[in-house]
């Protein structure tokens, strides 16, 4: 069995102290620019002095975003989930060809997450991918308290593994193949990337929080951190040769960013009662210019 990489010595020793409100944090997908949500969670974790599992009843993401939800809920600290991502995005995202992507997701998921379930998670989670041939989303949770119905047969994650539900909710196809898991129903269902679906998973969050959990939205405080906005990168001549790959690649980000701020522009309509803090800095600077498949190191820790 494949063993995870260990959570992280406690650098936080203070204990969040619980006051009645319920507490949501919601990651955006975004590929390799998720470098950028760990800079915004780097900041959190410093203000609150406490690993964020302790300090939000309820973690979702997309994407980029479902990895780092799931190992904060398992757990660990940002600095290290920094360091992983140091490690493993470029070399996720430097083949071009969809088969070997997905084959550096796999082992990244194996490596990560090993064997973990999602009956193991500290907090409350949800990682968001798309359910391919019926168009719909598909959501893996950790407890049956955020079931909507069908309580009885509730399994958490559908009995998938975290690395699997994570390495499905990042198939951002068509560069990366879709992905095939067998459910606790004994169905296999085709998934992709759950940014077809939320790129911004804060309206589920809250869907789980007042619709089946039944919180008051006066009790729910909401962090929605984005991956910023950027220049688009010139594109060298190997990749103007590749006008199809390119376009493609061009059209995907759009789609993804119009997700996530019409997502954003739903939540303020629906849910205008819940106190929100909305991250997600827009840089005009040409040398921030990247894309979600970007993997030189360099531009990454300008993020």
């Amino acid at each position: 069995m494949a063993s995870p990489v260990p959570p992280p010595k406690r650098t936080y020793s203070k204990e969040y102290k619980k006051d009645g409100l319920y507490r949501i944090m919601s990651l955006d997908g975004g590929g390799a620019k998720g470098f950028y949500t760990l800079g915004v969670l780097k900041e959190i974790e410093g203000m609150l002095q406490c690993p964020l599992y302790q300090c939000f009843d309820l973690i979702f993401g997309t994407s980029t975003g479902s990895i780092i939800a799931a190992l904060l809920a398992l757990g660990y600290e940002v600095d290290q989930i920094h360091g992983l991502y140091r490690l493993y995005v470029p070399m996720v995202m430097r083949p071009h060809n969809p088969a070997r992507k997905s084959a550096a997701l796999k082992r990244l998921a194996e490596k990560i997450y090993g064997d973990k379930y999602f009956s193991e998670v500290l907090t409350g989670i949800g990682v968001v991918a798309t359910k391919w041939a019926i168009e719909r989303p598909m959501i893996f949770k950790g407890s049956v308290e955020q079931a909507h119905g069908r309580k009885g047969t509730f399994v958490p994650g559908f009995r998938a593994k975290i690395g699997d539900a994570v390495r499905v909710s990042c198939s951002a196809y068509p560069f990366f193949e879709r992905q095939t898991l067998m459910l606790s129903t004994g169905d296999c269902v085709e998934l992709a990337d759950g940014g077809y679906c939320a790129n911004n998973p804060s309206l589920y969050a809250l869907a789980d929080a007042v619709g089946a959990l039944k919180k008051p939205q006066n009790d729910i405080r909401l962090v929605s951190v984005g991956v910023g906005n950027y220049p688009d990168p010139k594109p060298g001549w190997k990749m103007r040769l590749a006008k199809k790959y390119l376009l493609s690649m061009q059209l995907l980000q759009k789609t993804m960013e119009v997700n996530a701020q019409s997502m954003d522009t739903l939540r303020q309509v629906l849910f205008k009662d819940v106190p929100t803090v909305r991250i997600n800095d827009s840089f005009t600077q040409p040398e921030m210019a990247t894309d979600f498949m970007e993997y030189d190191l360099k531009k990454l820790d300008l993020l």
